[in-house]
């Protein structure tokens, strides 16, 4: 199983010379196995990943399915500039969590019509279809579920209108997708005890690690960000060393957060945990 970064990125892409080691593309992992493809959401990392995946396949048709987390702007904007989603000949699934504000498919043809973008859902001929799934209530896993070689199960998060964490198992190993998750607001309860056993002995857990504890705090500015959806890094270090997990991908850098900014986060998390990394764009990690 191969685990690649098109998009680490978190609430709005960025560019310039001080970002361009980390990356400055919006959520976007790409998880391989055995030929089959898994694509985790949908942020602007996805238009390289499309035209990477055509490229490759050369005319062939190109198979993937998609699983989005939740449909914030910075999940989703990529979708239309997903080169594969406009060639009939392809053949993409795409999978997100049931919510009472709207459906997967209402979520991606609203931004997809007028004034907001000049043409509708409807024009993406490779997407066979659009389908919404039972995430969970939060106290416990979601019902699992196979796509191909990978075996699925999903956890209700927290973060504003909810957020999915997967954990994706295939030859013997597991990973584990959490972006956009606030670990401080699920520090008790069953929650808390869920998240931790879906993280347990992974072999890769990647974490949503926005900010730094006086960040979150709001130390020195006096605008805390709690209740934003968004985990310091200290607190993933913390809880991947307790949970047994093998190695911790700090993701979903903050738009402000410069590659000094990401290397220092980077040095400190190791000095605490040394299989912590930072998430950087076209970095592959195999398992």
């Amino acid at each position: 199983m191969e685990v690649r970064f098109w998009g680490v990125r978190g609430s709005v892409a960025v560019s310039g010379a001080q970002f361009a080691a980390t990356g400055g593309n919006t959520t976007c992992v790409e998880v391989t196995s055995q030929g089959h493809r898994l694509i985790f959401d949908g942020g602007t990392g996805l238009r390289a990943l499309g035209a990477h995946l055509l490229a490759e396949a050369a005319g062939a048709p190109v198979q993937a399915t998609l699983l989005f987390t939740h449909l914030h702007w910075d999940h989703i904007q990529g979708v239309p500039f997903f080169g594969p989603a406009m060639g009939p000949q392809n053949a993409l699934r795409l999978l997100g969590p049931r919510r009472p504000t709207g459906s997967l498919r209402a979520a991606l043809a609203l931004q997809m019509r007028p004034p907001q973008f000049p043409i509708g859902l409807e024009r993406l001929a490779g997407v066979r279809s659009i389908e919404d799934f039972d995430p969970g209530d939060g106290t416990g896993p979601g019902p699992s579920f196979e796509v191909g070689p990978f075996r699925i199960t999903p956890l209700d998060a927290c973060h504003p209108d909810g957020v999915v964490v997967y954990r994706v198992e295939a030859e013997g190993r597991a990973v584990v997708f959490a972006t956009d998750t606030e670990l401080s607001a699920t520090d008790r309860g069953s929650q808390a005890r869920a998240l931790r056993g879906l993280v347990a002995g992974a072999d890769l857990w990647i974490q949503d690690a926005q900010y730094t504890r006086a960040e979150y705090a709001g130390e020195g500015t006096g605008m805390g960000r709690r209740g934003w959806g968004h985990t310091p890094w200290e607190d993933a270090v913390a809880l991947a060393a307790d949970a047994g997990v093998a190695r911790l991908a700090l993701f979903h850098h903050d738009p402000n957060r410069t590659d000094e900014g990401v290397d220092h986060i980077e040095a400190a998390a190791q000095a605490r945990f040394a299989p912590a990394f930072a998430a950087r764009e076209g970095a592959a990690v195999r398992l």
